[in-house]
């Protein structure tokens, strides 16, 4: 038994097909059946149920793939205590955020890690929730910032700014009449949602439950637009195609004039989101997180409220 057979094991209960987790792997489809069969007979137990469209996890092979888990991730301990050698700060930073943090923060918050930790580069990505965690648990992603709730197991979080959440409208709509706006007052409006993956959307329509579809809330709800990212959103309000709702640092008013675009703020209570650093229990170096909370506390967002 190898690293390697256990990373093999885990990306195939990930992917539950062996092409695309050979692909994954970057080894062909035999080569990833042969080791995993051989895995299988090492260990004596069936880990995968296979059929010509899927493969499923027996129950016993969930419990070897969680002890995997665990392995991978204190042989990726070894290997960054080792880079790092007697300064935490040297060896590269997987940094992760979610799509409706990371275009945001990222600029205000790389000058600042630069400054304070000049000799650690940075390696960054953006995706969801989901697929961040995962790469946060297999060791590919040192630290990922997330809006809460996030609970995982052997996963710790500092939260770090709560962020109001705003309305986006056309300049000439007649709602810009109003200094501040209900969920209420837009329930029958066109709304532009974020597509089903992004935490973001399940926390605006927490915030607006009436900006639902018509065929879930009846013939006067809001007729609901998705978009693929903010960026595009925000085009489309520009364009009059309709409303939309963004944490405040994406507002982005300043990419378009006055005559163009609109920001009004929400009644009380304000719905808002908390966003947070997270990162494994294991994590063998303390003095990112310092870092990374100073680093972060340094960002002059004017919307925010900081909580470290």
């Amino acid at each position: 038994m190898t690293l390697t057979d256990l990373r093999y094991i885990i990306v195939l209960a990930r992917e539950r097909h062996f092409g695309r987790a050979a692909e994954a792997c970057f080894v062909s489809q035999p080569t990833l059946s042969v080791a995993v069969k051989k895995l299988e007979d090492e260990l004596g137990v069936t880990l995968f149920e296979r059929s010509h469209s899927d493969v499923s996890l027996t129950p016993v092979g969930e419990q070897v793939i969680d002890a995997a888990q665990r392995t991978l991730e204190a042989a990726e301990s070894v290997k960054q205590v080792a880079s790092a050698g007697q300064d935490q700060l040297t060896a590269p930073l997987k940094l992760g955020a979610i799509y409706t943090v990371g275009p945001y923060i990222f600029p205000e918050l790389i000058p600042h890690l630069k400054e304070i930790a000049p000799q650690m580069p940075l390696i960054v990505e953006e995706g969801y929730t989901a697929d961040l965690t995962e790469q946060l648990k297999q060791g590919e992603l040192d630290v990922i910032l997330i809006s809460l709730p996030f609970e995982e197991p052997n996963i710790l979080t500092l939260p770090l700014y709560e962020e109001p959440f705003v309305v986006l409208l056309p300049a000439a709509h007649p709602l810009t009449a109003r200094k501040t706006l209900s969920s209420k007052q837009l329930e029958k409006e066109s709304m532009l949602l974020l597509g089903a993956g992004h935490c973001f959307r399940d926390q605006v329509l927490e915030a607006c439950p009436g900006c639902l579809p018509k065929s879930v809330q009846g013939e006067h709800a809001a007729m609901v637009v998705e978009g693929s990212s903010i960026e595009t959103i925000r085009h489309m309000v520009v364009s009059g195609m309709g409303l939309t709702v963004l944490p405040c640092t994406a507002a982005g008013t300043d990419r378009y004039s006055q005559r163009l675009l609109a920001i009004r703020r929400f009644v009380r209570p304000i719905p808002k989101r908390t966003i947070a650093l997270a990162w494994r229990v294991s994590f063998p170096r303390p003095q990112v997180i310092d870092v990374m909370r100073e680093a972060v506390a340094a960002c002059q967002f004017s919307c925010v409220k900081h909580l470290v």
